[in-house]
């Protein structure tokens, strides 16, 4: 009986247990102590975040000896140089309330999410067991004000040694230190040496990046391929914390490998797989070669013409007849002796020219024009095509009054004062979309950026030692700026602070700039230049030659 009271009354005292250890865990849940991190949901990588912790005690009980642990996101810089922080804190009175501030900077690609957590630890009075409630915050990296890009041939041919650069440019609030870059060359490429030399063929190291400063990695090497295939280049930019690569930005650019002649070929305007301009003069070369071993005797040779772009009213055939009606070029043996008799591996030419109609023939709801060639050598028959170009107007100004920029400093510019400029610069496209399109200009030693550019996320460098500023533009869709859609801008405020020996003087603000492109049909780098510009500003009608003459501070 005694063993039987015994056993009731262990058991009832292990309930007891249970049901006060239960209501102790609820009474001290995190409705007791309410912990709360404030912080920006989103975030510029390299930019200065600054993280509030608060907690109140909602409960009837004093929290003693409190400690609070505050951990920074992995990717992040901490003011106190620690991830982790711990702070040994005051009794906590019911109804009483506090915060505390840590600040640090972020680091990670677009759209990474970056956790940050906190931990508070205490001991309800006239109790023994330690709680510990804890909370997180999580902040996404919306934009890396870093432009990171590959400057590289657009076509090469096999087994050939090219030059390209990988540039960088920093418009990041903080200075950036222990940068680090890292490509990964495609198979067919070898590399020979690289400027400036790096840790190892494929990684360089950048001690420190200032806001507005940039830079380049220049590379030499061989690439080889099968004609057409596309080699990708590949690169990394990131920052290195604790020994670990946080990636910041990464970037990729393809280089095709171009393809060679057959044994009927041609030539246009003096090139092999040329691609025309609408408007353009065209002088065709028609080679045939014979492969055989036997001479070939009394051939005709035959081109038919088709493509509404053909003005056939301006053929020009020296040896041959054109007829017309049926748009046909006709070289007889007779007139022509490497028909009459072609001996084994021996080649044979015949030409014409033929003028192609301007754009205005062409609507903008069109696609890319064809002009096709039907050659009949005897019984060998080839049809050939030509892609037209598409064209690309490209326009750069520089502008004292416009709706982007607060442009401020006096007009004329005056020694010992800075103002402040826009630079506009504008593109339409034609029928044909363009890939890996960029501009290319220098700035003159005495013009500096202010850091003000629209868009902010264009992909803009500027390399402080050789002055070359390049927009990175990408791909760009056939007929962008026509009526039904915009152009293409990028604006970047610049400012002039003028010199002594510049008085009485109209000055170069912007030196020449050049578009290039590869057109995403015809495979054919596209160019376009636009002149520089001075402080007289020719494309804005506020200014005059008065006001770009820069005068003494007095006047």
């Amino acid at each position: 009986m005694n063993k039987v009271l015994g056993i009731i009354l262990f058991l009832l005292i292990l309930l007891v247990g249970f049901i006060f250890l239960y209501f102790e865990k609820v009474q001290f849940s995190k409705e007791v102590l309410k912990l709360e991190i404030l912080a920006p949901d989103t975030i510029s990588a390299g930019q200065n975040i600054e993280y509030t912790v608060r907690y109140k005690n909602n409960g009837n009980t004093t929290l003693e000896k409190p400690e609070l642990v505050f951990e920074f996101p992995q990717n992040s810089i901490s003011k106190e140089s620690q991830k982790r922080i711990i702070k040994t804190l005051p009794d906590i009175y019911p109804g009483q309330e506090n915060s505390f501030t840590f600040k640090g900077i972020l680091f990670g690609k677009e759209g990474d999410n970056l956790v940050a957590k906190a931990y508070l630890s205490f001991q309800p009075k006239n109790l023994k067991a330690r709680y510990e409630v804890n909370t997180s915050f999580n902040t996404k990296i919306q934009f890396v004000p870093i432009t990171f890009e590959f400057d590289l041939p657009l076509k090469s041919e096999s087994n050939t040694e090219i030059n390209f650069s990988l540039n960088y440019f920093s418009n990041s609030e903080a200075d950036l230190e222990n940068l680090a870059i890292q490509i990964d060359y495609p198979s067919g490429f070898q590399f020979i040496k690289a400027k400036p030399q790096g840790i190892e063929q494929n990684q360089w190291q950048i001690p420190l990046l200032k806001k507005l400063n940039g830079g380049r990695i220049m590379i030499s090497g061989i690439i080889s391929g099968q004609e057409k295939s596309q080699q990708i280049f590949r690169a990394k930019l990131g920052i290195i914390l604790d020994n670990n690569f946080i990636v910041l930005k990464e970037t990729s650019q393809s280089l095709e490998i171009a393809q060679s002649p057959v044994f009927i070929s041609y030539l246009i305007n003096g090139i092999a797989d040329y691609k025309p301009q609408a408007g353009e003069l065209l002088h065709y070369e028609i080679f045939f070669k014979n492969l055989s071993q036997k001479p070939v005797e009394k051939k005709f040779l035959l081109v038919t013409l088709q493509g509404d772009l053909f003005d056939l009213d301006t053929v020009l055939v020296p040896k041959g007849s054109f007829a017309k009606g049926d748009n046909t070029i006709l070289w007889d043996w007779k007139d022509v002796p490497s028909l009459r008799f072609l001996d084994a591996l021996e080649e044979g030419k015949a030409d014409f020219w033929v003028k192609l109609k301007g754009i205005d023939a062409i609507g903008t709801n069109s696609g890319t024009p064809l002009l096709t060639l039907k050659i009949s050598f005897g019984d060998i028959q080839k049809t050939f095509q030509n892609s037209v170009n598409s064209y690309i107007n490209f326009s750069q100004k520089v502008l004292r009054q416009q709706d982007i920029f607060d442009n401020e400093g006096p007009v004329p510019p005056q020694i010992g004062s800075s103002t402040q400029y826009t630079v506009l610069w504008q593109i339409k496209s034609g029928w044909n979309g363009i890939k890996n399109a960029r501009i290319k200009t220098t700035l003159p030693e005495y013009i500096q950026l202010t850091g003000k550019i629209f868009p902010e996320d264009a992909k803009f460098t500027f390399d402080q030692n050789s002055r070359e500023i390049i927009w990175n533009i990408g791909d760009i869709s056939p007929w962008v700026g026509s009526e039904s859609s915009t152009p293409l801008t990028l604006a970047f405020q610049i400012e002039f602070t003028p010199q002594e020996s510049q008085v009485g003087k109209v000055v170069n603000l912007l030196n020449e700039s050049e578009f290039s492109g590869i057109d995403a049909v015809t495979g054919e780098i596209i160019k376009e230049k636009a002149e520089g510009k001075d402080s007289t500003l020719p494309d804005d009608n506020s200014i005059d030659i008065r006001g770009g003459t820069i005068v003494e501070n007095n006047q």
